[in-house]
């Protein structure tokens, strides 16, 4: 069974994907402020990805209308997060004096896909693909905008539901991967192959997972992000990664109908929580249970604009934090203008709004993974795995805290519209709960490293005043009669060298031995000093000082 309305026609249709993956950090960077930026444009010519040139930058004709109503849609601390800010001009550095970097390859121009078997091919545009990268945080996000005219309901669906996995989930009985592409390629300028899936592949998938403990990469994907190579593919590259979230990819969706009004309950439940087509064997038009999805309205629905009236009328937005979809009137200018509709909002304001709440909890769950995989190299009898261990939790401390200042907030914006769908984002992907569980992680690791430091300190005070106190009865004792006690001032210069290594000697001995009975020692004189204690008490815990250490 298909979808309630399959005859409904998607005038326009946008997909953008945004793929978190976790940089592995480069060797001898660690405590460095981490730019991993900087190796992909040295690489030069052998690598595809262009470091995007600033349109905000000069007077290089490329700031337009829309770049404006872009920035001031955001509050100050988000622009300078986005953009950067000071003095710009036509010499000025892409994208310098921003905390994020852009890169872009170009020669990627479409991919044909086919959903399932027997399935006719779809062929999307490709607007751009791009890397996002941010000072000091070893993370980069995959950003990739398609575009397609004139599809079925049905064909935009199987489209969202199948696109942006990076491996596949299964093989049916017959060996064809499950929720993914039947096929997917990559297709140059003249419409030559660059890079097709190899999902079908199933021994691939399974002995990759078998070997490595970890999943293999479908090759469309790894051929798309090279230089940048899997950190458990076996191939050599400095710029390393590693999945972070789940191996679906946060996807955003504009789809202009001929009339949104004819899409069933069902079909917007569909897109909203983009469980893909129905099927034969589920044997309802929804995809769950009716009782779980009685709130579907209030809790994914942003229905301000879902009115017969106003510039865009019958617009309505779905959000379920993995998903952000905007559905409206093909007939309405308004919402197909890419400069200042609808669309342009989608492509822009949108977007950015998208990829703030899904870099933030991506960058969260970098600092976990560094926080679990400390404790798991962590060798409490290696003196070396111990300072190793100290130096990263110090480290994720500092970055936590520059990433708290530097990229955390719950408002981006005052614009009601823009600040509701942030709002629903950073909700349904429990950003703020995540947050207060990494800042605690981090700050018991901290405190606990503080209090083993103030341990340390105490114990090597205490066995200081033990030795400082015990050394105070042979000087005081020396000091006084040391006058008269040895007449070897007229000795030869060899006898007065004999004396000196000997008490040098004797005096050495007695400073280790006081210091290995330190403890000891120290426990005597707590005894020593207690005015409840019994002369008996006191020379019993004398006596422990001597006393056999018990297993």
């Amino acid at each position: 069974m298909s979808t309630d309305s399959p005859l409904v026609c998607v005038r326009q249709f946008r997909q953008a994907l945004l793929w978190p993956l976790r940089l592995m950090p480069v060797r001898g960077s660690e405590g460095q402020h981490a730019k991993p930026w900087q190796l992909l444009a040295d690489m030069g010519e052998a690598s595809p990805w262009r470091e995007v040139v600033d349109e905000y930058a000069g007077d290089n004709g490329r700031f337009q209308e829309r770049h404006y109503n872009e920035f001031v849609t955001f509050l100050p601390y988000v622009q300078r997060f986005l953009y950067g800010e000071g003095l710009y001009s036509k010499d000025t550095a892409p994208t310098a004096g921003s905390p994020m970097r852009v890169f872009r390859r170009s020669d990627v121009s479409a991919v044909r896909v086919v959903p399932t078997p027997g399935a006719p091919a779809i062929t999307l545009d490709v607007m751009h693909v791009d890397l996002y990268f941010f000072l000091d945080l070893d993370l980069v996000l995959l950003n990739i905008e398609v575009k397609a005219e004139d599809l079925t309901l049905v064909q935009a669906q199987e489209v969202l539901y199948r696109f942006g996995r990076g491996y596949p989930a299964g093989w049916d009985a017959n060996g064809q991967a499950q929720n993914c592409f039947f096929s997917a390629e990559w297709l140059g300028s003249s419409g030559q192959v660059l890079a097709r899936s190899d999902a079908n592949e199933r021994d691939l998938f399974m002995a990759h997972v078998s070997r490595y403990r970890a999943p293999r990469i479908a090759a469309h994907w790894s051929w798309l992000l090279e230089p940048l190579v899997g950190d458990h593919s076996g191939k050599p590259g400095a710029l390393r990664y590693r999945q972070i979230e789940y191996y679906r990819m946060p996807l955003m969706g504009y789809l202009a109908l001929d009339n949104p009004r004819a899409l069933s309950r069902s079909d917007f439940i569909r897109l909203g929580l983009v469980t893909g087509l129905a099927t034969s064997s589920e044997g309802s038009d929804l995809p769950y249970a009716e009782q779980h999805l009685a709130d579907f309205e209030s809790r994914y629905c942003y229905d301000r604009f879902w009115t017969e009236g106003g510039a865009a009328p019958n617009t309505r937005y779905l959000c379920s934090g993995h998903s952000l979809l905007v559905l409206g009137d093909a007939n309405s200018a308004f919402f197909v203008n890419p400069e200042r509709g609808v669309l342009a909002q989608f492509r822009h304001q949108h977007f950015l709004l998208f990829l703030i709440a899904h870099f933030q909890k991506a960058a969260l769950l970098m600092f976990s993974d560094r926080l679990a995989e400390a404790l798991k190299d962590l060798d409490i009898a290696d003196a070396a795995s111990v300072r190793h261990f100290k130096r990263t939790i110090r480290n994720s401390f500092a970055g936590f805290l520059r990433f708290t200042h530097r990229y955390w907030f719950h408002e981006v914006s005052e614009q009601t519209q823009v600040r509701a769908l942030f709002r629903m984002c950073a909700n349904h992907l429990g950003t703020d709960p995540l947050y207060a569980e990494v800042k605690e992680r981090i700050a018991d690791m901290n405190q606990y490293l503080d209090a083993d430091s103030l341990r340390r300190q105490a114990n090597t005070v205490v066995r200081l005043t033990v030795v400082t106190i015990m050394g105070l009865i042979g000087t005081i004792t020396t000091g006084f009669l040391g006058i008269n006690l040895l007449a070897e001032a007229e000795a030869p210069l060899g006898r007065k060298m004999w004396i000196f290594a000997v008490v040098f000697v004797l005096t050495t001995a007695l400073t280790v031995y006081t210091m290995v009975k330190s403890k000891r020692l120290s426990d005597f004189l707590d005894v020593l000093t207690d005015e409840r204690a019994s002369a008996w008490q006191k020379l019993k815990s004398l006596a422990l000082v001597w006393q056999r250490a018990k297993d």
